[in-house]
């Protein structure tokens, strides 16, 4: 398993909507600029996240983006799998895949049901104010396992 640019991007940019709520609707070049990522790029994100409803709309002068809900709400993993679709490290345990012939013999499969697991629970278990929270305490510090 990889994680695209596009779940890495998403992830950095609810991060900047989060760490700069207080400001109300953020403009996407104002995201694109502390991110050093492209604004088309984010462009090409925002509609991912807003048919998930994470993300709040204002258009104008005075318009941007701002989280739907509570930093609190949101996981790495919900976000990861809205952009990068499955986690799963193997086709055979990705939703709607069909069943594998070998699955009743294959004696790797339990590894990779863990792998999924371990995978799905780390990331379900960050949520976007963990993330903000572990920075202002620890700048430079990474999450382990």
């Amino acid at each position: 398993m990889k994680i695209s640019t596009k779940g890495r991007y998403a992830l950095r940019m609810l991060l900047d909507l989060a760490e700069h709520s207080a400001d109300g609707y953020v403009a996407l070049k104002d995201v694109a600029q502390r991110q050093h990522i492209s604004k088309k790029y984010l462009e090409q994100i925002v509609p991912t996240l807003n048919r998930a409803h994470i993300l709040k709309t204002n258009r104008g002068y005075q318009g941007g983006y701002m989280l739907a809900d509570d930093p609190d709400k949101y996981t790495v993993g919900m976000i990861l799998r809205l952009t990068e679709g499955s986690l799963a490290p193997v086709a055979c345990l990705e939703n709607g895949a069909v069943g594998c012939e070998r699955a009743a013999d294959c004696m790797t499969l339990p590894v990779w049901r863990g792998l999924y697991k371990v995978i799905n629970d780390y990331l379900d278990g960050i949520t976007l104010r963990d993330l903000l929270d572990r920075c202002r305490e620890n700048p430079g510090d990474d999450y382990v396992i």
